[in-house]
């Protein structure tokens, strides 16, 4: 899937560990060391857990989610 995950480098560039984003966004530790360690976006992500999030990080849904094209996988105009 083409589409990054960056969960964990929001999280190591505010120095904020997974406790302290648990109590902030209000999920269960288990739930965001999980997302942590993802590298690509969680199969069934809700508004509602990226809207947490954004807010608990400061940051903004693209800040999260980052499109990464695959190679071999061009459109062709005609």
């Amino acid at each position: 899937m083409p589409i990054k995950w960056r969960l964990a480098v929001l999280m190591a560039d505010r120095e904020m560990d997974y406790k302290e984003l648990a109590m902030l966004t209000g999920f269960h530790e288990k739930t965001v060391s999980k997302h942590k360690n993802l590298r690509v976006m969680p199969s069934r992500l809700e508004d509602s857990t990226l809207f947490k999030y954004c807010q608990a990080l400061k940051c903004q849904p693209g800040d999260l989610l980052v499109y990464v094209p695959e190679e071999n996988t061009e459109v062709k105009i005609n």
